[in-house]
């Protein structure tokens, strides 16, 4: 295992000058500019899915490598092979890497592309839900089962019937229900589930046609199965009518994430290519959810993905940006900051960057 400092201090924004950068040196960043630096210096991390677990935070990121696969808009360069677990006593305080906990060469189904992933923990087991593309190139969201949360996770032979895309997001409601939240659109796939069954296509609905959703669906007792078919995570605006497709700024794109304050659920996700975080409010755990406002201001790279956590009284969210790498889209790094509610339950924008 490998300890590492965290310097913490809060978040970040985009610069324009380094989006396109894939390839070459890494530019030199004042990091005095970015409202929070690396939790992580010593690989590169992304994704970060934070819980609560034996009064200690642990991390489930994406683990980021320069596998040399050329960009494209599917993010084929995204090539990731393994998952490593982080933990932590304090925010401020020093991280624990605890290793691979898995590895795609033990998961008999996978084929490439370890993306974002999440766990969850049920009656002293934790489980490790993560997507992969399958032997024919589709994503499929694979489980794993750990008797402690730092692993390492045996995966399931098969990944969870019925499931497809990626980003899976778990949350335990307050009765002991658990729900699985998963879904992104481009290299994500969603957009080839639109008729419930795998297709090619990769069109989008027209601007004016209500959004993509993310989907969700309740999990089984076993917690490696769906105990129903998933379902639209419907998302409104101010006037109660669902997200439009053209509505870029606000329509789901990709990394769902659910958490309850003061009885209300947020559900919270990326908008991918206008790489906002925003969220909406809910009575239910399936929505609809209608869209409040902005949690986070576009960070230095391309890609936005978060989670949001309680911890010793306070909230904090984790995202990631590309500090380390200099701006490479591919090379992240994980990060976090206070999260703060107004007194009407609105969350105060975050900007990843010190004016």
């Amino acid at each position: 295992m490998y300890r590492f400092a965290i310097v913490w201090v809060g978040c970040l924004f985009v610069s324009p000058l380094l989006l396109g950068n894939q390839q070459g040196s890494t530019p030199k960043i004042d990091p005095a500019k970015f409202l929070t630096q690396p939790l992580i210096p010593g690989i590169y991390t992304a994704d970060p899915s934070a819980h609560v677990f034996n009064g200690r935070i642990f991390v489930y990121p994406s683990h980021d490598i320069d596998a040399g696969v050329p960009a494209d808009d599917l993010g084929s360069h995204f090539a990731m092979r393994d998952y490593h677990v982080f933990s932590t006593d304090a925010v401020g305080g020093h991280v624990t890497d605890h290793g691979v906990a898995l590895d795609i060469k033990n998961v008999p189904w996978a084929g490439r592309q370890m993306w974002a992933p999440d766990a969850a923990e049920k009656n002293g087991k934790y489980y490790l839900y993560f997507p992969a593309k399958d032997k024919q190139d589709v994503f499929r969201i694979g489980a794993a089962v750990a008797d402690k949360p730092s692993g390492p996770f045996t995966p399931q032979a098969s990944p969870i019937k019925g499931s497809f895309s990626i980003d899976p997001a778990v949350f335990k409601d307050s009765d002991g229900k658990y729900y699985m939240y998963f879904g992104g659109i481009w290299g994500g796939q969603l957009q080839r589930w639109k008729t419930g069954s795998y297709a090619t296509d990769d069109t989008q609905p027209a601007k004016d046609q209500p959004a993509l959703s993310a989907k969700v669906a309740r999990l089984g007792d076993d917690m490696v199965s769906f105990a129903e078919a998933p379902k639209d995570v419907v998302l409104l605006d101010e006037s109660g009518k669902p997200l439009l497709s053209g509505d870029n700024g606000r329509r789901f794109f990709e990394a769902s994430w659910v958490h309850k304050y003061n009885g209300t659920y947020y559900f919270s996700y990326s908008t991918g290519d206008t790489h906002f975080i925003m969220y909406g409010t809910g009575k239910s755990p399936y929505g609809p959810f209608t869209v409040k406002g902005k949690i986070l201001e576009p960070v230095l790279g391309w890609t936005n993905h978060h989670s949001i956590v309680e911890f010793k009284g306070k909230w904090y969210l984790f995202y990631h940006d590309a500090q380390l790498s200099g701006g490479q889209t591919h090379l992240r790094n994980i990060k976090v900051t206070e999260l703060k509610y107004r007194a009407d339950g609105s969350i105060e924008t975050i900007d990843a960057y010190f004016q």
